[in-house]
């Protein structure tokens, strides 16, 4: 081994009792921290009313100035549930919205943005009047 080689090697053991004699310490890390701020997000149609069985285009358009945006998702409200239909991963945020042919007279969708540390937020419910 030459001289510099084993120099190298004594240097990196010593680095640890260097840091900790002088009361450092070496931390490694990545990520988003203290990202509390839920994203905005909001949806939109282009249609004013949909058949029942057919489908209703939606849109979202989602921001967040800390960590970006991961997923879009997108729910149908069936009463009082919500029913997760799918997520995008990346813009646009569109999605086709199945409309059952159950006798209901309006669609209410809404998206939920999730942001990289996690935070989410809802936009506001959308309601489209079912045509039989």
């Amino acid at each position: 081994m030459t001289r510099a080689a084993r120099f190298v090697l004594l240097a990196l053991a010593l680095l640890p009792m260097l840091l900790a004699g002088c009361g450092g310490g070496l931390y490694i890390g990545w990520g988003d921290y203290g990202d509390d701020n839920a994203p905005s997000v909001s949806i939109a149609t282009g249609q004013t009313s949909v058949a029942a069985g057919g489908t209703l285009r939606v849109v979202a358009a989602a921001s967040d100035n800390d960590s970006g945006i991961d997923e879009v998702a997108f729910y149908r409200l069936d009463g009082s549930a919500a029913t997760r239909l799918g997520s995008v991963g990346g813009p646009p945020y569109e999605w086709d919205v199945f409309v059952p042919a159950d006798g209901r007279t309006q669609v209410r969708v809404f998206a939920r943005a999730r942001d990289g540390a996690g935070n989410e937020a809802d936009s506001t419910v959308l309601a489209v009047t079912v045509t039989p």
